[in-house]
């Protein structure tokens, strides 16, 4: 079976499951305080302008807990929907490497990581109409800077995306790999302010998000996103985990 066959077997597994709609909830969640509370927006006009800050405040939100939170969910739910039926011991039996079998499943997370940001940014598009009715005052700013800034965070969650998988692969029981990978998320806010940020992957796309708030306030500085050794170091952790996921996928069940 070839590995493109595989990850249409994969998609085919989720089509009826409930992640999308869990993707879909949160960034309804993400987006409605924003709506309700653009009022508050004026009060740092000053700072930041009022659009922008609609926007950022949103992304700070995403990148911090509710971004990183679903895709932990959506790797607990992706190995439990394998699971179900026993479908992990018969994708197993087949004459097909595991390395191939883990790395489809981590197609199929980094395809609903995208999903779940182009939901984000559709859902802004919305919550910026409305908030815009309701303030007499355009939110809405330019599609392809909202489109840049949602391509950087995703691309610096790629990294971090690994590290939850491979947890959830070494990890057998799910509530301790869920446990794990919810509170590795937290330190995140502590990691930002360190000279070693890039030492740890789950601060990434929130990394970014408050970079580029540096960028379009007054008076607030924040860390700039310099490439090296960020980047060589994302690399290697990236490569790393996938390594050990594809290693330690499957072992378990084979027992």
């Amino acid at each position: 079976m070839s590995f493109s066959s595989l990850i249409v077997v994969e998609f085919k597994k989720i089509k009826h499951s409930k992640i999308l709609l869990l993707l879909l909830i949160a960034m309804i969640v993400l987006w409605m305080p924003s709506i309700f509370n653009a009022h508050m927006n004026f009060e740092k006009s000053v700072e930041i302008s009022p659009e922008n800050n609609f926007l950022i405040q949103g992304l700070l939100t995403l990148t911090w807990f509710i971004y990183p939170a679903s895709m932990v969910v959506g790797t607990l739910l992706l190995k439990q929907n394998e699971r179900s039926n026993n479908g992990i011991l018969k994708m197993l039996s087949l004459p097909i490497s595991t390395a191939k079998l883990n790395m489809a499943k981590f197609v199929v997370l980094l395809t609903l990581a995208a999903i779940q940001i182009l939901i984000a940014v559709g859902l802004y598009f919305v919550s910026t109409a409305v908030a815009s009715q309701l303030q007499s005052y355009n939110f809405i700013l330019s599609p392809l800077f909202v489109l840049k800034e949602a391509g950087l965070i995703y691309l610096s969650s790629i990294p971090m995306l690994t590290v939850f998988w491979m947890l959830s692969v070494i990890i057998q029981t799910p509530i301790f790999a869920v446990g794990i990978g919810l509170a590795s998320i937290v330190p995140s806010v502590l990691m930002i302010n360190t000279k070693i940020w890039f030492l740890y992957p789950m601060c990434y796309p929130f990394f970014v998000v408050t970079s580029e708030y540096g960028k379009l306030a007054t008076n607030f500085s924040t860390q700039e996103v310099n490439l090296i050794p960020w980047v060589p170091i994302a690399l290697t952790i990236t490569i790393l985990c996938l390594v050990v996921s594809c290693i330690r996928f499957g072992q378990a069940e084979r027992r």
